[in-house]
């Protein structure tokens, strides 16, 4: 329905049994252009998601149109996400992609609802928005629409160079509502880009990205999250990563150290076994107290690129709190209807490293 001028060579009214027991599911679908995925599409029963924050914010919303994603980044936060539905964390994650083909009619019936306060909208904190499914089902133009039409501030974090089709929708929202974009582009080395996130554009193109967006008036900040330890932590790495994305015209950078929780940390070990084998046994030892990196690593990592981020000239970026995304500035404007009545403090901006 969603696929015009597709050829459909798979249609399954059940695929997988964790979905199947889903009273909203709709169909499996395999087409040639995205060879070894297959998309299981479902009626959303609502579009926006209430984190509750661990911050001053008391919460935060999301959308997440897709579940699971093709850029299969083998460090991924998100994979756990897809054991709910009986999918595993790792190649399900990146080839079973959940679609809510409906998500857009939903959210404009939430957004309509006089209880909703337009507090400021993330999108592209779980699983990329943009990732290359968006270019078949086309969520997004309506996602977008809906927030800017109800007065909602929305934020977008995406690797994915798709969000160039929607730029004129995005420069005509922000006349409307404040609007925020980031790219994620953490890996400067093109080998192991395209190891380490085998689906993802290239750092080149997701750098053109941030210069289109700057180009149509609009901020755009560049995540260089995770630095991965011994791999993207060297000083040459950090300062080339630095100066690109101030050539590109980032308006700021953010960046963090790798964390793992215990199934990415399997799922990104297999991959470092395989392409950097040397290298496993200092990440064990670096990881075996838990999700984050020693905290005396993530201070010589400060140490590092600080005076690299002040060298070329960038402002450092701050996230939201509760969902972790590019950090609304309506959280900030003068008389914005926002989470909190006032400016957070600095003191209490979210810690990165």
């Amino acid at each position: 329905m969603r696929w015009t001028g597709q050829e459909l060579t798979t249609e399954q009214a059940g695929a997988l049994p964790g979905l199947a027991q889903l009273n909203n599911f709709v169909r499996s679908v395999q087409t040639p252009e995205f060879a070894g995925i297959t998309f299981h599409e479902i009626l959303a029963k609502s579009a926006l998601n209430k984190v509750t924050g661990q911050s001053a914010l008391p919460f935060g919303y999301t959308i997440n149109p897709y579940r699971g994603c093709s850029h299969a980044c083998a460090y991924c936060f998100a994979r756990p996400t897809h054991e709910y539905l009986n999918l595993d964390a790792g190649r399900d994650f990146d080839s079973e992609i959940i679609v809510k083909v409906n998500v857009a009619e939903v959210l404009r019936k939430e957004l309509a609802k006089p209880s909703w306060g337009r507090h400021p909208v993330a999108l592209g904190t779980n699983t990329d928005p943009y990732q290359r499914a968006e270019g078949r089902y086309r969520l997004m133009p309506g996602i977008i629409a809906a927030l800017a039409e109800s007065g909602t501030p929305l934020s977008i974090l995406t690797k994915g160079t798709l969000l160039r089709r929607d730029l004129d929708l995005l420069a005509e929202a922000s006349r409307r509502v404040p609007v925020d974009i980031a790219l994620s582009i953490a890996i400067y080395d093109d080998e192991l880009q395209q190891s380490v996130e085998p689906g993802t554009p290239s750092t080149t193109a997701r750098l053109a990205t941030v210069t289109a967006v700057r180009e149509r008036g609009l901020d755009c900040g560049v995540f260089m999250m995770p630095i991965l330890p011994f791999l993207t932590d060297t000083r040459a790495h950090l300062d080339e990563a630095l100066r690109q994305a101030k050539a590109a015209g980032a308006s700021s950078v953010l960046y963090c150290a790798l964390n793992l929780k215990p199934t990415v940390k399997q799922w990104y070990l297999q991959w470092l076994e395989r392409e950097h084998p040397e290298l496993l046994p200092r990440y064990r030892d670096m990881f075996a107290g838990g999700t984050y990196a020693p905290t005396e690593y993530r201070s010589w990592l400060a140490a590092r690129i600080k005076p690299l981020i002040r060298a070329h000239g960038l402002e450092r970026g701050r996230t939201d709190p509760s969902t972790g995304g590019p950090r609304s500035r309506a959280l900030v404007a003068p008389g914005a209807r926002s989470l909190i009545a006032e400016e957070l403090p600095p003191e209490l901006a979210p810690t990165l490293f």
